[in-house]
């Protein structure tokens, strides 16, 4: 009589790992955009099958979610330490110094997975659009509280206005990101940076 042979869950490999297979959804997304990448993409890209995705992600759109929380954690993390320098110049220095770094680093995606990955979707797309407009704000509040603290302190003069100037960090790091997309080099980025800069109020 045959033994009965132990199976593996069905559509999980053996040796999954999740995490490095959401490490490559997120790229997958930073790519192609949320619409542009279709399951077979991202399935292909994890290594796993559409049923092992489900069981470990959710639907598409709870995946591109989680990729998008990975990427705020790893690539968009220069944002969280910006906001740790000393000074209200410094944070801005070094949030957009992290927007020119994450855009172009060689091995990625060129631009940014936040302002890219659902700026021309359709219907489909709108809960991953909305996702994205809530993180870019997330981003703004989180320069715009900074911002307050400085004032406070006296870091800022009385009549810099700190939500504009963390809108103001915000739109120029987006279209360094759309620019780092369309293919300008770091260098030709950071000459914006520093032009940007020259706006800063002292």
């Amino acid at each position: 009589m045959e033994k009965t042979r132990a199976k593996a869950p069905l559509g999980r490999p053996r040796g999954f790992d999740a995490e490095e297979a959401l490490e490559r959804a997120m790229r997958v997304f930073w790519e192609k955009g949320y619409e542009g990448a279709g399951l077979s993409d991202l399935t292909e890209a994890m290594g796993i099958t559409r049923t092992s995705m489900y069981a470990a992600f959710g639907n598409k759109e709870a995946l591109f979610r989680k990729a998008l929380e990975r990427y705020t954690r790893g690539p968009a993390s220069y944002a969280a330490r910006a906001v740790g320098e000393t000074t209200a110049r410094e944070v801005a220095e070094a949030f957009l110094a992290g927007a020119v770094g994450a855009t172009t680093s060689p091995g990625r995606p060129a631009g940014c997975l936040g302002v890219q990955g659902a700026l021309a979707t359709g219907e489909p797309g709108r809960p991953a659009r909305e996702a994205l407009a809530a993180w870019r704000e997330d981003g703004v509040t989180l320069l715009r509280d900074r911002f307050r603290q400085a004032a406070g302190v006296g870091d800022l003069p009385p009549t810099a206005d700190p939500g504009t100037l963390a809108r103001y960090l915000m739109t120029v790091a987006n279209g360094i990101a759309v620019q780092a997309a369309g293919g300008a080099g770091r260098e030709a980025l950071e000459e914006v940076a520093r032009l940007a800069m020259g706006a800063w109020p002292s």
